[in-house]
């Protein structure tokens, strides 16, 4: 009779157990290693405080004057907003009348960006059938050659 034990024999082999180990060891090491990372960035080692400029259209109300076109390479390095997306939309603040660039994101550039996705999908899929096919090949040669043997054997 067996024991009662359900965690496989091999996964209590030692080089299984530091391996384990070194893995979660290394996980834990990014996790806590980013938090503490932003901590010090969000205390910041400088007594000067630099007053954030906010954009109008987070506080107000906007309008939108110009549809999202792509930026050009002038504002491409000049703007903050160009450098997020590359495409750029001109609105209008409602109360204080400012005309400001908010990045977007263009349909143009979402429907490629859907299509590379799409494609990998495609290739991915293709990848792991292919993967699948020649993996049951194998386990069926596997199969026909113990049924040969036995038969063999008789």
């Amino acid at each position: 009779m067996e024991g009662d034990c359900r965690i496989p024999v091999a996964c209590c082999r030692p080089r299984v157990l530091m391996l384990h180990a070194l893995f979660w060891g290394l996980v834990s090491l990014r996790v806590f290693g980013a938090a503490l990372l932003s901590e010090e960035k969000s205390t910041g080692t400088d007594t000067e405080v630099k007053p954030e400029v906010v954009p109008c259209w987070l506080l107000e109300e906007f309008v939108v004057t110009e549809e999202c076109v792509r930026c050009n390479d002038f504002n491409a390095k000049s703007q903050l907003a160009c450098r997020q997306t590359g495409y750029v939309e001109r609105v209008n603040c409602s109360r204080s009348s400012k005309e400001e660039y908010k990045s977007c994101r263009s349909t143009l550039m979402e429907e490629h960006l859907f299509w590379k996705f799409e494609a990998a999908m495609l290739a991915l899929m293709a990848f792991f059938a292919i993967l699948v096919v020649v993996r049951q090949r194998r386990l069926d040669r596997l199969a026909s050659e113990k049924v040969r043997r036995q038969i063999e054997s008789i």
